[in-house]
């Protein structure tokens, strides 16, 4: 598994997107915003995907800086968007506010300028998918885990191994913590109940280094 980091736009950080190879090709979860599109371009390509293996793009939610080139790259390598339907309404009408307890018409013009998502990277993800669903198909031990919190459509990838890319649910900036910006409270202290009932090792969030799941708190 390998970790690309793409700066988002007026100094607001990182976002990352894990590219995991396979025995058929490769998986990629999440891919930033359009405004670092060519660097994320370039580094797919120098880490071996090309037109035909880059077969599958899971989405651990809607917002603008993890769903930003989508589209361009189903468009360019072919591969599958998968994520959750309690946000389609974000990529498929470019609107980040969508299904969530707070926002506006203002913010939802705000948030398309600052990410860049515009009418060519709103899509209509190949399939939906929801809690226990299983990426064998993919040559990949994992499956899916619904953790809404941060959004209505959140989820995880949790690995045969314990392992788990959590979006942003959870985040490591300084130190492991639950995401400050959250669309339900009540959701996301039940969605961090659960992960605690599983035996995760090493957490992989949207935004921050990787941790112990022991360390968050």
């Amino acid at each position: 598994m390998k970790t690309i980091s793409l700066p988002l736009p007026y100094k607001l950080g990182s976002v990352n997107c894990y590219l995991i190879e396979t025995k058929t090709g490769y998986i990629l979860i999440d891919t930033g915003c359009s405004n670092k599109r060519t660097h994320l371009d370039k580094e797919l390509e120098r880490m071996g995907c090309k037109q035909g293996n880059l077969r599958l793009i899971i989405l651990t939610h809607g917002d603008f800086d993890h769903v930003g080139n989508a589209n361009h790259l189903h468009e360019r390598f072919g591969a599958k968007i998968v994520m959750h339907n309690g946000d389609s309404g974000m990529v498929e009408r470019g609107d980040m506010f969508w299904n969530r307890r707070k926002g506006n018409i203002l913010l939802g013009m705000i948030a398309r300028i600052l990410f860049g998502f515009g009418k060519k990277e709103r899509f209509s993800p190949d399939l939906y998918i929801d809690e226990g669903y299983e990426l064998s198909e993919y040559e990949l031990d994992a499956k899916v885990l619904h953790i809404p919190g941060h959004s209505k459509g959140s989820i995880g990838i949790l690995t045969a191994d314990n392992n788990l890319f959590c979006g942003d649910l959870l985040e490591n900036k300084d130190k492991p913590v639950l995401n400050s910006i959250m669309d339900d409270s009540a959701a996301a202290n039940a969605s961090v109940k659960k992960l605690k009932s599983l035996k995760i090792k090493t957490v992989y969030p949207g935004h921050g280094k990787p941790f112990p799941m022991g360390s968050f708190t």
